[in-house]
């Protein structure tokens, strides 16, 4: 309890330390009352404000998106990361999968959901309020907008479980089990919540503008840079890089990828929190920056390598993916080819050339595809957004350029605390309970040295 509180402490300050000078406060001060206005009597009558209605269709297809999203996680990215590592460690990677999905759902209930999306007074610029605290005024008929609260909460639940998953293919093969489940629930209450919160929940994030429309800051760039921050504190696997350790069942990489594609239109289109033209465009843009993203990762191999890989594709198409999240509520389809091509190359090369170069062990590609892919997309959806590119338009008296800015804060943000919070809380639980397994249970495999269990038995 002590290690938690000064955890949030110290973190609760980092957080106002780095977000000051970037406070971007609106005018309230209330315009001078006029004293030769007429008497309030003979005003006329402001119209009702008209109360918040249930709308079936939109809940019909929340719950939809709902459970694509959350079939996103399981099975989708536990079969993606689980097919990549060695047969040894195929469960231990769909044990952390699996466990995540219940602790975070768990402490989601508990703090997260307050800390993103509640009323935190004073401080709302960063953080929510404890209100909603134990879904604390949740009920059974609590609206939010059109749909149930109960809805949206479980539709941001399945966010914040599929995030700190990602995380888990920067540090396959070698992390403690218990060591995985303390950092995964430090990390979604101190960094995602917040960072939540910031872009979506009321923050000063949205409140400057940052568009992301279902997640490239808040889950990619996010996840993807804690990723790199795991992979640096762990070290390298045991004979990185001058040992083969290929995929041990690309089947698994496939099925797990095409699961990932259909549940995307959930993670995308079901972020308008309706049935409407704006969720339609963002499945349609989703469907053509993933096609382009495979496909430019597949050319991109094929002249870099001399072959086209079945790794490659799938792993073009989550870039794709990944890269269309946050423009997909803004951008057009001449807008969403444009994002896929550049994710497709640039998470390419990120993954293979970049990685080699700078020597991390990135496990999986979870830095290389997710923060790769979030920045490049993030970026993108400053230009996109303009009519010119078939977008939905800038706001009133934005800019390209204006906007382009905006998106470079959101992204510089985003990076800076969590590659800080991120390693300092690595560095901490490794003092405290160690983050790493023994070279020995490394050899021998987390399946059996975790789990005494195999994921074969032929």
């Amino acid at each position: 309890m002590k290690l938690y509180k000064y955890l949030l402490s110290l973190c609760a300050l980092m957080l106002m330390l780095f977000a000051a000078p970037m406070t971007f406060a609106d005018d309230m001060a209330a315009p001078a009352a006029d004293t030769m206005a007429a008497p309030a009597a003979e005003a006329p009558a402001a119209p009702a404000e008209e109360a918040p209605k249930l709308d079936t269709g939109n809940t019909a297809w929340m719950l939809t998106s709902t459970a694509l999203v959350l079939m996103m996680t399981i099975p989708g990215l536990a079969l993606f990361y689980a097919g990549m590592v060695r047969s040894k460690n195929v469960l231990s990677v769909l044990m952390q999968c699996f466990a995540i999905t219940a602790l975070v759902s768990i402490l989601w209930m508990m703090f997260g959901y307050s800390i993103a999306f509640g009323d935190g007074g004073d401080m709302n610029a960063y953080l929510g309020g404890l209100g909603k605290a134990f879904l604390a005024g949740v009920h059974i008929d609590t609206l939010s907008g059109s749909i149930p609260e109960t809805v949206f909460m479980t539709f941001q639940m399945t966010f914040a479980i599929i995030t700190p998953a990602l995380i888990v293919g920067s540090f396959a093969d070698r992390m403690k089990f218990s060591a995985m489940l303390w950092f995964m629930g430090l990390w979604l209450l101190i960094v995602y919540a917040p960072i939540c919160h910031w872009v979506w929940g009321g923050g000063f994030l949205g409140g400057l503008g940052v568009l992301d429309f279902a997640g490239g800051t808040v889950v990619h760039i996010n996840a993807g840079i804690a990723g790199l921050m795991t992979a640096l504190v762990l070290g390298k696997r045991k004979g990185y890089p001058t040992t083969p350790m290929p995929p041990h069942n690309l089947g698994y990489t496939v099925v797990g990828a095409s699961l990932l594609w259909v549940g995307w239109f959930g993670f995308n289109a079901g972020s308008e929190l309706a049935a409407d033209g704006t969720a339609g465009m963002a499945m349609a843009v989703t469907q053509i920056a993933t096609a382009a993203a495979a496909l430019a990762w597949m050319f991109a191999e094929w002249i870099s390598h001399g072959k086209p890989s079945v790794l490659g594709i799938a792993s073009g198409a989550v870039a794709g993916l990944v890269a269309i999240t946050p423009a997909s509520g803004t951008a057009g389809p001449m807008g969403a080819l444009l994002i896929g091509a550049a994710a497709g190359v640039g998470c390419y090369f990120a993954a293979t050339k970049m990685k080699r170069a700078f020597g991390y062990d990135d496990s999986l590609d979870a830095f290389g595809v997710h923060a790769i892919g979030g920045i490049i997309g993030a970026l993108l959806t400053g230009v996109c957004v303009d009519a010119s590119f078939g977008g939905a338009g800038l706001a009133d008296g934005v800019t390209m350029g204006a906007q382009l800015g905006k998106q470079v804060i959101g992204v510089l943000t985003t990076v800076v605390y969590t590659g800080v919070v991120s390693f300092i809380l690595l560095k901490i639980i490794d003092m405290v309970i160690g983050l790493r397994v023994t070279e020995e249970q490394e050899s021998q495999g987390l399946d059996l040295a975790l789990h005494d269990e195999r994921g074969y038995n032929l």
